[in-house]
């Protein structure tokens, strides 16, 4: 079996190699807060190519279409190291990063209060529970938890898959949600900063290539599975 690893073409696909596994879930409300639900796994080849310009008859796979639709899908984003780019946001039991990589999946609300909130005032061991709980399951990696002296990123150990988000609330589908610290290749042969989650564009519009920044949200994308 080849290495797990998800490369980008140049204006072409995102292509997976190492037989990941690969599912379409929701993003659906939970009282104060989010959960995935109606998670469906996905045939696929050990290899496979996940469209990136929005335009297969095929998705998610990629069919081509990119070629006549003239898609360039050009990587622009930010290279420098995640506690580079990123804010911080430190209280007694929680240091929050934030370097503002946003997909609109709305995780980083959850029943003590939205991420930063619970991060900057946490007093206990459970406040900072409930704090690490809606940190960790932001799907950009936009959060993340840190060592005090933001150093380190405090790993979620998220299982190895990929996840097409499917948003029924605000009715469109979202990103290619990628987890479990598989690596990043760019059209240019190199490969990003290890993460171990980031969410891929793949209605083709985001100005963050190639990551989401919620531009499926503006258009409507609809993959044709936003209900299931």
């Amino acid at each position: 079996m080849s290495e797990q690893k998800v490369s980008i073409h140049a204006g072409g696909p995102a292509v997976v190699t190492g037989n990941v596994p690969l599912r379409r879930a929701q993003i659906t409300p939970e009282g104060h807060g989010y959960k995935w639900d109606n998670a469906q796994d996905i045939p696929h080849e050990e290899t496979y190519a996940l469209c990136r310009c929005g335009k297969s008859q095929n998705k998610p796979f990629c069919d081509g279409s990119h070629v006549a639709a003239g898609f360039k899908g050009e990587e622009n984003a930010d290279r420098k190291p995640y506690l580079e780019r990123s804010q911080y946001y430190s209280g007694e039991k929680v240091t929050l990063a934030d370097d503002d990589r946003c997909a609109f999946a709305r995780f980083c609300h959850g029943e003590g209060g939205d991420a930063w909130s619970q991060a900057m005032y946490a007093k206990t061991d459970d406040e900072a529970k409930s704090a690490a709980q809606v940190i960790d399951h932001c799907p950009s990696g936009r959060l993340s938890r840190t060592n005090p002296e933001r150093t380190e990123i405090l790993s979620n150990e998220t299982e190895v898959g990929i996840t097409l988000i499917e948003d029924p609330e605000k009715g469109c589908s979202g990103g290619i949600y990628v987890h479990g610290s598989i690596p990043l290749e760019s059209s240019d042969g190199t490969l990003y900063e290890l993460r171990d989650r980031y969410d891929l564009c793949r209605c083709g519009a985001t100005r963050n290539q190639p990551f989401c920044n919620a531009m499926h949200v503006n258009l409507g994308f609809d993959d044709g599975h936003i209900d299931g």
